[in-house]
């Protein structure tokens, strides 16, 4: 995979999911981030990689930087900010070649975000989003060590903190997509306790939790 050309097919994809939204649509509550309208989390999109060619990016993407990406930019329309994104593409492309790939994983998982919100479903098999889940699974298995084994079980990518998914005392089943996105903390705990096909899975839901505090609600995107 090529980190920085799924970069930018992300950045492309989100370009033409939000560059036509009218002023309602850009207001929508993001359910994936509820503090956020659209336009707002893609104010932190856009803010975060500003704070990165910038070499002003906190090491642990408190809510405090964040939230100040987004005030900074509350005055700005969806084409303002648009427009400062164009100009960071290049920037931040040759920052992601001169240093790591991180700034993947913030556009692929706000991509879904922004998706859900819209109602406009895709990019769901793209290698960005697979590489990110094959990262954030190695964290998951960290928070497991020293629970009986748990197995998550997909239609083509499956993962068992044993490695064997037959012996696991726990299975988790879903579709790929939708473990890819419970493991990026976007599925709620009613989702996950509705996939476990065998075992408890109440030890495992910290695990879940490596962007923050579970949805109350449950996610599509």
């Amino acid at each position: 995979m090529d980190a920085v050309e799924e970069w930018g097919a992300a950045y492309a994809r989100i370009c033409d999911l939000v560059g036509e939204l009218d002023d309602q649509q850009a207001e929508a509550r993001v359910p994936a981030c509820p503090d956020w309208t659209v336009r707002e989390l893609l104010a932190h999109m856009v803010g975060l990689d500003a704070d990165v060619v910038r070499d002003e990016e906190a090491d642990d993407h408190n809510s405090t930087w964040t939230q100040r990406q987004v005030e900074e930019r509350s005055d700005r329309s969806v084409a303002d900010l648009l427009e400062e994104w164009a100009a960071l593409v290049q920037p931040l492309q040759q920052w992601m070649r001169d240093n790591t790939s991180r700034p993947l994983g913030d556009i692929v998982i706000h991509e879904q975000d922004l998706r859900g919100a819209l109602g406009v479903p895709g990019a769901k098999g793209t290698d960005g989003l697979a590489a990110l889940r094959d990262r954030m699974v190695d964290g998951f298995g960290a928070q497991v060590e020293g629970l009986d084994p748990v197995a998550l079980v997909g239609e083509e990518w499956s993962w068992c903190s044993s490695g064997v998914p037959e012996d696991a005392a726990v299975v988790v089943r879903a579709p790929d997509f939708e473990l890819t996105r419970a493991l990026m903390t976007r599925r709620s705990e009613r989702q996950l306790r509705g996939w476990t096909e065998r075992g408890d899975i109440s030890p495992y839901l910290p695990a879940f939790c490596g962007l923050g505090d579970l949805p109350g609600t449950d996610l599509s995107e």
